[in-house]
This record gives C-alpha cells, sequence and structure tokens, in this order.
C-alpha cells in the first residue's frame, strides 16, 4: 500500500475508531493522539521523496474513484516540494492540538477529538489532491468538523460566529465548485496534472476571458479562507470566540488552505488571469497588512490582537505570491511554515493564560513575569518570533517575501515593511501591559507552565529557531517546486546574483 495513502486515511480510520470508544474513559484522548502521532511518524517518509524530486509529483496515488459517462473522478493525489511540508506541518500540529484539548475542552471530549481527526483527514487531502473534484471534496470536509467545534465549544456569541464563518466559507466554495465545473467542460478533465499537460502542450487552450472569470471562482473561495481583505470580517470573532484548540488550528494549518489554493491552481490553471489580477489583488494584500496591524495595535484582548495579527502576516503570503517572482513563492511557502509554527505557538500560550486567568483581557494581567516566568518566557520567544527577529522563522520568510514584491514594484515593498514595523509595536505592547509592570493584585493565585505544558510548546520552539537558522533544510525542495511552477505561468523572471562580484577596474590592477 502506498504511504500516503495510509498517511491520509489513518486519521479516518481513527476517527472512527473514536466513535466506538467508551465516552466516560480516557480512551477518546489515547486514541485520537495515538492515531495523530502515528500519522505524523508515518508522514516523515514522505519527506525524502519528494525532497529528492521537488518540482515532481512523488508518493502518488491514481484510482478511478466513478465512472459516471463524461464525469471521470480519479482519487489522485501526490506531494511535491511544495505541499509535502504542508502535510508535515499538518500531522506535527494535531497531535499538539489534541494534547490540548486534553485539558482544554471540559465537555463531550470524545466528540471533540473524532472531529479532529476528522479535520485532520480534510487537510491532508486538501494539501495533496491533484484532481479537482477531489480537492472540492476534501474542502469541504475541512470545513465542517471546524463549523461544529466553533459552534458547540466556543463561547459568547458561538451561534452566530459559527454560522457567518460557515456561511462565508460556503459562497466562496460554491463559485469555486462553478469553476470546477466549467473547467471540465472545456478540458473534459478533472485532473489538475492532465490540464497542465494540455495547457503546456498546447492541446487546449483557454482565452483572457475564460480565464478571469475561471480565476475570480477560484479566488472567492481562496481569498475567504486566507482571509483577504475585505473578506476578512468572520476571523476576528471567530479566532476570538472558538476554543482555543480549534483557535489554534485555524491560524496554523487552516489559513494555509487558502494560500495553498492560490500557489497552486490560480496561479498555474488561470494564468493570465492571475497576471491580469495581480495589481488589484497586490493592493489589496497591502491594505490587509496595514489594516491587520492598525487594528491589532488598539485592542484590549489577547486573542483578538493576535487574530488580527494573523491577517496582517497572511497579507504578507498573498503578497509574495502575486509578485511572479522566485523570491516570492518561495518566501509565501517558508511564510505558511514559520506562521503556522509561530502564531499556533501565540495561541496555545493563550490558551493557558485564559486557563489560568479566566479572562484573555489585557486589563486583566499584569506583571504575570513575577509569578510565571516559565510562560512569560516561551511568550516572549513566539513573540519575536512572529514578529521577524533575525535567527528566528519569520525573518528568513518576510525577507523573501518583501524582496520578492520588491523586484515585482518597489513601492509594495516599503508600504508592506509598515506592516513589520507594526507588530513589533503591538505585539511589545500587548507584552509589557500582560508580562511586565507591578503584579496585578486581582490576578491570585497563577501557576507557571508544568511539564505536561511544555510538552507541546517544545518541538514549535525547537522549529522557531530551526527555520530561522538552518533554511537549508527547507528552501532548496521549496526553490526547486516554485520555479517549476512558476514556469507553467510562462511568468518566471529570472535574476542573478553574483558572489563576490568584481569591479573590472579593480580586476586590472595587479
Amino acid at each position: 500500500m502506498n504511504l500516503l495513502s495510509i498517511v491520509l486515511f489513518l486519521p479516518l480510520i481513527g476517527f472512527f475508531v473514536v466513535l466506538f470508544t467508551p465516552r466516560q474513559s480516557k480512551a477518546p484522548f489515547y486514541t485520537a493522539l495515538l492515531a495523530t502521532v502515528a500519522t505524523f511518524l508515518l508522514s516523515l517518509g514522505l519527506l525524502a521523496p519528494a525532497t529528492a524530486n521537488g518540482a515532481q509529483f512523488s508518493s502518488v496515488i491514481n484510482a478511478l474513484w466513478t465512472d459516471v459517462p463524461g464525469l471521470q473522478i480519479h482519487l489522485h493525489l501526490g506531494v511535491d516540494g511544495i505541499s509535502v511540508w504542508l502535510v508535515l506541518l499538518t500531522t506535527l500540529l494535531l497531535p499538539i492540538g489534541v494534547w490540548i484539548s486534553d485539558s482544554m475542552i471540559r465537555e463531550r471530549h470524545k466528540t471533540f477529538f473524532a472531529l479532529l481527526l476528522l479535520f485532520e483527514f480534510g487537510l491532508l487531502g486538501v494539501f495533496t489532491a491533484l484532481d479537482l473534484f477531489v480537492f472540492y471534496v476534501f474542502w469541504e470536509i475541512a470545513l465542517v468538523p471546524m463549523y461544529i467545534m466553533v459552534g458547540s465549544w466556543g463561547r459568547g456569541m458561538r451561534g452566530p460566529v459559527a454560522v457567518k464563518f460557515f456561511v462565508y466559507t460556503m459562497l466562496g466554495s460554491v463559485l469555486m465548485l462553478g469553476s470546477i465545473l466549467y473547467l471540465h467542460s472545456i478540458t473534459g478533465t478533472f485532473d489538475y496534472v492532465d490540464i497542465m499537460s494540455g495547457l503546456n502542450s498546447g492541446s487546449f487552450t483557454l482565452r483572457p476571458a475564460q480565464q478571469m472569470v475561471l480565476f475570480l471562482g477560484f479566488f472567492a473561495a481562496f481569498a475567504v479562507k486566507v482571509p483577504i481583505f475585505p473578506l476578512h470580517t468572520w476571523l476576528p470573532n471567530t479566532y476570538t470566540q472558538a476554543p482555543a484548540p480549534a483557535t489554534f488550528l485555524l491560524a496554523a494549518v487552516m489559513s494555509k488552505m487558502g494560500v495553498y489554493g492560490l500557489l497552486r491552481f490560480s496561479l498555474t490553471l488561470t494564468a493570465a488571469g492571475a497576471h491580469s489580477a495581480a495589481r488589484w489583488v497586490s493592493v489589496l494584500a497591502i491594505i490587509g497588512i496595514i489594516y491587520g496591524a492598525l487594528l491589532a495595535l488598539v485592542q484590549t484582548n489577547i486573542k483578538r490582537l493576535i487574530a488580527y495579527s494573523s491577517i496582517s502576516h497572511l497579507g504578507f503570503i498573498v503578497l509574495g505570491i502575486f509578485s511572479f517572482r522566485q523570491q516570492g513563492a518561495d518566501g509565501a511557502v517558508y511564510q505558511m511554515l514559520a506562521h503556522g509554527i509561530s502564531t499556533g505557538a501565540l495561541f496555545v500560550l493563550a490558551g493557558y493564560l485564559e486557563q489560568r486567568r479566566g479572562s484573555l483581557e489585557i486589563s486583566d494581567f499584569g506583571g504575570v513575569a513575577n509569578v510565571a516566568p516559565g510562560l512569560s518566557t516561551a511568550f516572549m520567544i513566539a513573540l519575536l518570533a512572529s514578529v521577524g527577529l533575525p535567527a528566528l522563522c519569520n525573518f528568513v520568510g518576510e525577507f523573501l517575501l518583501l524582496q520578492g514584491a520588491a523586484l515585482a514594484k518597489f513601492s509594495w515593498a516599503a508600504w508592506a515593511a509598515i506592516g513589520v514595523i507594526l507588530s513589533a509595536a503591538y505585539m511589545l505592547w500587548m507584552y509589557q501591559r500582560t508580562f511586565l509592570g507591578k503584579l496585578n493584585t486581582q490576578i491570585g493565585e497563577f501557576a507557571d507552565l508544568r511539564a505536561r505544558d511544555w510538552a507541546p510548546l517544545l518541538p514549535l520552539i525547537a522549529l522557531m529557531v530551526w527555520l530561522g537558522i538552518y533554511t537549508q533544510s527547507f528552501l532548496p525542495a521549496i526553490s526547486s517546486a516554485t520555479s517549476h511552477l512558476l514556469e507553467q505561468t510562462n511568468m518566471n523572471n529570472q535574476y542573478q546574483v553574483l558572489a563576490n562580484p568584481v569591479r573590472p577596474e579593480v580586476a586590472d590592477v595587479r
């Protein structure tokens, strides 16, 4: 059996097993943890073939699913130098989601763990699907469990918030399905590889008007999921009202579905449409960067502040993608990983704060570092990674993204750089009011991180440093895949940087 098929279906098997475990026991937790950890360990086996053949799909599955006349659908799956990292990010973070759920979810544990496994199954399908119809199916599978988790375990106005999240995503998904069906009517297939082969060989062509229609349909779904301004209005309330494990996974993994779709499908299937739209999409991304940062600056709730910061950071990724430059595409993939790890860690730590204080209002804290130095140190490391401190994960991604934007249009990079400055301002100000100064006398007993709390944080902190220092572990495979992807758009501008350039007049002097 293909390793990818085991990695994909193991969470689904775990989902059904959890459904049959005793409700009033630890069996659902241990089953979900075992399934997710096993999935992660097995997914490591996908890395070697994917990095060795970064531009080509490896671990491929291609089995006929339905054979309706004129509507053949294949379970066509594979990973390359882009998707393999997102698969590993997913399989790494899901065990962490299960682990923190055991202490942060106080009721109906069994159902919650089952939904986490179904969510992982949907995510893995999205990042590996090479049949557009199958991609759409997995896209919807990932949506349903997250909607239920927000609506059933959230707080405050969780019902309306969950409905808004679901409706926004569904409306975009319907438009994407329309584009998929329209593309099938032109090409006669749902298979991404076959469609790209046909476009590259000239077997069929898409007129500019057709490409723009298709692009807008795909863009609607991906832009909502990222989200891109002004389709972001569902995100702050959803992130704030969702239970901590759901917020962690929403920000760390689910938001990557949209940017992955833009990079994988929008840039290649509708290259002319994407190129025509690049200017206004980049402007929307820059607005999102600055707008998200400014709103984060005035937030009084820690979770809501991190939510707006996520809008700002994801705007950088979209800007890099639509720069149509190698540096921008590399930075987009790198930043997907960095953002997932750093922002995910911040939401885990926010969950710990809420557990201890019963609130996430900044005014309810103050001087936490005096009583919880471990928690304060971990939060500071994640915060510095998020703002792009050199030697931590976000610095490399943001540098490449800004470089790609500058090569496309320097003013884009100049405006986007404002977001980098603002991110340091709102994060450090929040940290100062929450952790430094005199201890808030109303806090009462405030426990520091225990060994169980450190368990999910240590691998995230290690990865923040690894991504920030040893970039060659990741970039060669990413560059190989993004270069091939950009070549398929016929708009991959090549740039050569000379090492140790020598001026002619100096070279002549001996």
